[in-house]
């Protein structure tokens, strides 16, 4: 059988459908080539505004972070320090529980009389009524100036003879004696004015009563700071209990100081050199 012949223009137009597809492949080939660098330089100019925004925003989140972790450390620091001077300040400030020792020594450094004073009769102080009584109401009168307390050991032999004393001398040498009740020894004066106006009466008192106050620290009553700078006591200016005495001539100058453990009657022979 012989050989088919071929077709001229079908070779030719095999050939040309080669060199198309060719041309195709390589245009295709070329025109990526060259829309790559298109799209590459496209690409950036659309997202250059998010990018060149986002820098600075980004700046400024590290630098505020920086700042914040600025503030942290300093806030650190500080609390660093300040609970370092706490523990100084434990470590250097007086113990939890003071000594007796350093409680009388307290007391005695917060005692600031006023040295402008010359005589009790400066000073005022509110009764047992709470009416208020200038002391000079006792100028020319002999007087016994005591604290006094409802529950303690000296408070039943105290009251006693200080009713004795008064009843004896009170109208015949004009003697004053001027009670201040207190609560700071023991806290043995613990009701308030009211009741130590009845538990007073019950013992037939007749002399003066005054208002509960204190008599030792900051809160001392000017009265007793006066006093307790003109004598001082076995532990220095401070009261150190219940019925401590003071004996006042008739120019109203403390002349004597007594401890709660000498009894009132004591005082008498004291009292016969003023009169």
């Amino acid at each position: 059988m012989p050989p088919k012949r071929k077709n001229p223009k079908t070779e030719e137009n095999t050939k040309v459908m080669e060199e198309s597809t060719n041309e195709v492949t390589t245009g295709k080939k070329t025109k990526k080539v060259a829309a790559e660098p298109t799209s590459r330089t496209l690409r950036p100019r659309k997202e250059a505004s998010p990018v060149k925004s986002a820098q600075p925003k980004k700046q400024a989140a590290k630098k505020g972070k920086k700042e914040l972790n600025g503030v942290s450390k300093e806030k650190e620091s500080k609390a660093k320090q300040g609970k370092k001077t706490k523990n100084t300040s434990n470590d250097e400030g007086p113990p939890a529980k003071l000594s007796k020792d350093a409680v009388e020594e307290e007391a005695e450094n917060d005692v600031e009389p006023d040295v402008n004073a010359t005589s009790i009769y400066e000073f005022t102080a509110n009764d047992i009524n709470g009416e208020s009584v200038p002391l000079s109401k006792y100028k020319g009168h002999v007087c016994i100036i005591v604290n006094v307390a409802s529950k303690c050991g000296h408070t039943s032999s105290n009251y006693k003879e200080f009713v004795e004393i008064y009843d004896k001398y009170g109208k015949s040498k004009g003697l004053r004696i001027l009670a201040f009740p207190c609560n700071q020894f023991g806290k043995q004066e613990p009701g308030d004015n009211e009741k130590i106006c009845e538990f007073a009466k019950k013992k037939n008192v007749k002399f003066d009563m005054f208002e509960k106050i204190e008599v030792n620290g900051d809160k001392a009553h000017p009265l007793w700071k006066y006093l307790t700078n003109e004598i001082e006591g076995p532990k220095g200016k401070i009261i150190d209990w219940n019925f401590t005495k003071f004996l006042i001539n008739n120019e109203g100058k403390v002349v004597e100081r007594f401890k709660p453990s000498v009894k009132p009657s004591a005082l008498v022979k004291e009292l016969e050199k003023l009169w």
